[in-house]
């Protein structure tokens, strides 16, 4: 499966099937949000944060490739991603595309 950001992919003529998303909220341990408040108060990059939203990332990206798959897409294309806090600690990622066929020839 292929998922660029663009709205075209060289060489290939698309035929649009429709928009596929795909999202998930992520929330770390208590221990974890002490130790990010803490980082806070100090400034720098919050690792433990930085890595729940990547893994949020792939799990979005992933159920959207699911969704395309369903629908008998050989690609997605557009793909954007979004995300919002939900409440303290947890945050909603969501990857969003349109999935797309082939035209033969």
């Amino acid at each position: 499966m292929i998922v660029v950001t663009t709205d075209n992919i060289a060489g290939k003529t698309l035929i649009p099937l429709g928009m596929v998303t795909g999202n998930t909220v992520q929330s770390k341990n208590a221990f974890k949000d002490i130790g990010a408040g803490f980082r806070n108060l100090v400034g720098g990059e919050v690792v433990s944060y930085t890595k729940m939203l990547a893994e949020a990332r792939e799990v979005a990206v992933s159920r959207m490739v699911a969704q395309a798959q369903s629908m008998g897409a050989d690609a997605v294309v557009c793909v954007r991603f979004s995300s919002a806090s939900i409440m303290e600690g947890t945050a909603e990622l969501m990857a969003s595309g349109t999935a797309v066929k082939f035209a033969a020839g």
